[in-house]
């Protein structure tokens, strides 16, 4: 049996390198070497290179192209018998580059940030595969412990989607923004206006958050290193504009044009089985609002994660006469699966004490 590779991650301090360091070397029992500009300490990219099986490249996209050529130029063709990974919103250039290498290559892009859980679970993973041959076998052994949901795409099709999926999208959101930043003296902040929230409001403001909390450099490249977003972003404003003249124009000429072009040609363009998979799914959104919203909760670590172990958690609710209004479970990035437990508003604090009490003495689980 050949002994597992070796693992070499430019970038590895960055938020992915640091995730991905961190699934290679305690899921997968690997080990895993380290080379980033930001840590002096660590290895230069010739020792990288010598040392590793499988070298992925998790720098900014505006970097990463000429990270690879320059890794090629200082692997001298020894590369030949490694595989070559990056992990970018960006594929044409980077796979390209890795393509002028001699390594077998293939082009990652993980649909999220890095996450809180273990691994990709539940999450959209795009891979381009670009020349494979006996690292292929790896790469599935690599996806199946991801547990994404793989795409396999080309690296042009990726980029102009991508174009659509994320520039677009963080666009639009990054314009709200900058809308609600204008109205802000006369209406008030976000804060403020959250009371007046609908689902699709309150959606909407996550994801503006999101955006704005994380690594701006992520958004600004992803709107500035692929070729295919001008042109979106060209097609976003006539269509915000068409809309805004609709408007302008008002009457029975305007509503006909609104109505037409955005509901009824739209409608038709996205077809019953998207309009009823997406109401399904914002519905299924609007729901766990509404039971994040709840008052009276309590959160619930359970440390023995077996058969029975909810049984006996929902028995202690079921003893007191005290009936759930919501129950939602997650596993921490530690392993640790916490609960989630909603009540009704009207429920007497003194009894959810009392049950939160017995789960801790009964050594049930541990109040959060």
């Amino acid at each position: 049996m050949p002994a597992p590779p070796v693992i070499g991650i430019v970038g590895s301090h960055g938020a992915y390198g640091r995730w991905l360091r961190e699934f290679l070397a305690t899921r997968m029992g690997l080990e895993v070497l380290g080379a980033d500009p930001a840590d002096p300490a660590g290895l230069d990219p010739a020792a990288l290179l010598e040392r590793s099986d499988v070298l992925v490249f998790s720098v900014p996209i505006r970097h990463t192209a000429a990270t690879i050529d320059e890794y090629a130029r200082i692997a001298g063709g020894r590369e030949h018998r490694q595989l070559w990974l990056d992990l970018t919103s960006i594929k044409a250039a980077p796979v390209a580059a890795m393509l002028r290498s001699r390594a077998e290559v293939a082009g990652l892009h993980p649909m999220t940030a890095p996450p809180k859980g273990p691994t990709l679970k539940g999450r959209v993973l795009v891979v381009c595969e670009a020349r494979l041959a006996r690292w292929r076998g790896w790469l599935r052994e690599l996806l199946d412990a991801l547990e994404a949901q793989c795409v396999h795409s080309d690296p042009d099709r990726h980029d102009r989607v991508m174009a659509l999926v994320q520039a677009m999208v963080h666009a639009t959101h990054l314009a709200q923004a900058g809308v609600l930043r204008q109205h802000a003296a006369g209406l008030g902040s976000l804060e403020g206006l959250m009371p007046y929230r609908s689902a699709s409001f309150e959606l909407d403001a996550a994801v503006m958050a999101r955006i704005l909390s994380l690594n701006p450099a992520i958004y600004e490249d992803i709107q500035f290193e692929n070729p295919h977003v001008p042109g979106v972003l060209d097609a976003l404003a006539g269509e915000l504009a068409r809309l805004r003249d609709a408007v302008r124009r008002g009457g029975d000429e305007g509503r006909s044009g609104f109505r037409r072009h955005f509901l009824l040609d739209n409608r038709e363009a996205f077809g019953a089985g998207a309009l009823r998979e997406g109401n399904h799914g914002f519905e299924r959104l609007a729901w766990l609002l509404a039971d994040l919203a709840e008052t009276r909760t309590l959160s619930v670590h359970l440390p023995r994660d077996e058969p029975g172990a909810l049984r006996r958690l929902l028995h202690v609710f079921e003893r007191l006469g005290i009936s759930l209004s919501s129950i939602h479970s997650a596993r921490t990035p530690e392993g640790e699966v916490h609960f989630r437990i909603g009540f009704a508003a009207a429920l007497a604090p003194e009894l959810l004490l009392e049950a939160g009490r017995r789960i801790e003495h009964e050594g049930i689980g541990r109040l959060l």
